[in-house]
């Protein structure tokens, strides 16, 4: 008989975000049964973008959608729903909630699996803060009742086990992962979005995908640009940095081009339309880059990543891209450079970030080393 597990995260309002849990529906080959709790609506801030529940076809576990409130707020939202009396009815043998043990949600579900079934929480807090009651008597709460904890990255992992509990607990390291249906080398899909953007192969394309904010360094990759006049740069994102960049970019006619209402599904269309795909996210006192799924993303099309010391970079570039110092257009500037003068350079970290793409930050992989966490916790 099947194990059933019951994953939960505001994150899967979003079709493109439920990619894990249907994947350790299709992993466990029929050992687990995963039902996915997604909230009808979210309006997010940092994290997602406002969005109501999304279908995708793509869904193979089962989707219960419940109504949420409070979603303009991170900290405060909840899911309402009586979540114990869904989990006693379901028979869980495990709950994974892809939200942080220090909000009101995630209170929310300890309260609700409490003698009913283990919680393993998926967490991303990267910098080390004291959280204001009663997000710490929440956190205090939730790691004691807690199984296990997933984390997203090192420094996530490095900045927990100097808060209490968590060092007596399992863990794993699960990364941010990508879709390999939407995320593939195609050249020739790179080139019929450079028609479309008006451009040829006459000059080399600098690529840029995230939000645009200032914590995510587009003032250094502008002054990175201002240094060079052989570069196109393509910006594909959105951000409240949009009319000031837009406005950068009318002084340098053909050369930048803003795309801001670019689908998920469609990224990797652009991301092939690039020849070097820039990350130059800054680090400031509130928030350090705690992943950059963009970096897997590029790697996934074969494009090779210039990226920041910011934060988890690093970490996900390994050796197989190059990383320069976070703030510091010159460097960006040069480092940029270097690839796209040196074909064989560019063609040699375009296939190593491809490997390491494929080895390590498929969904279906993370989703077989998560499988294995959940058999050992609950042997």
């Amino acid at each position: 008989m099947p194990r059933r597990l019951l994953s939960i995260g505001h994150s899967y309002v979003l079709g493109v975000n439920r990619s894990l849990p249907n994947q350790l529906e299709m992993q466990s080959e029929g050992a687990w049964e995963v039902t996915v709790v997604a909230p009808d609506q979210f309006i997010g801030k940092n994290d997602i973008r406002p969005a109501v529940y999304e279908r995708d076809a793509a869904d193979v576990a089962d989707i219960c959608v419940v109504p949420a409130k409070l979603t303009n707020s991170f900290q405060f939202f909840f899911y309402q729903k009586n979540l114990r009396r869904f989990i006693k009815e379901g028979q869980f043998d495990l709950v994974h909630a892809w939200e942080e043990p220090y909000v009101l949600a995630g209170w929310q579900i300890a309260r609700a699996a409490r003698d009913l079934a283990p919680v393993v929480y998926r967490t991303a807090q990267s910098l080390p803060k004291r959280y204001p009651p009663p997000f710490s008597e929440i956190e205090r709460y939730c790691v004691k009742s807690m199984k296990g904890w997933i984390f997203s990255g090192r420094l996530v992992e490095e900045n927990l086990l100097k808060r209490p509990g968590y060092d007596e607990r399992p863990r794993l390291y699960a990364p941010l992962g990508f879709d390999e249906s939407r995320f593939r080398r195609d050249r020739g899909e790179g080139d019929r979005v450079r028609e479309e953007l008006g451009w040829g192969r006459d000059r080399p394309v600098v690529g840029y995908l995230g939000r645009l904010v200032e914590a995510k360094g587009l003032r250094v990759l502008m002054s990175a640009f201002d240094r060079r006049k052989e570069w196109s740069l393509l910006i594909v994102g959105d951000g409240n940095m949009k009319s000031e960049i837009a406005a950068w970019a009318s002084q340098h006619a053909d050369r930048v081009r803003i795309c801001d209402n670019v689908k998920h599904e469609e990224v990797g269309r652009y991301l092939n339309a690039m020849d070097v795909l820039a990350c130059p996210s800054l680090t400031t006192p509130q928030w350090k880059e705690q992943f950059g799924r963009m970096i897997v993303e590029g790697f996934a099309c074969g494009v090779p990543v210039v990226g920041s010391s910011s934060g988890e970079i690093p970490t996900v570039i390994g050796d197989t891209g190059i990383v320069t110092q976070e703030g510091d257009a010159e460097d960006l500037a040069r480092s940029l450079s270097n690839v796209l003068s040196d074909p064989k350079l560019k063609q040699e970290l375009g296939e190593a970030g491809y490997r390491r793409a494929m080895e390590n930050f498929t969904w279906a992989s993370i989703a077989r080393n998560t499988l294995g966490f959940f058999d050992k916790l609950i042997a």
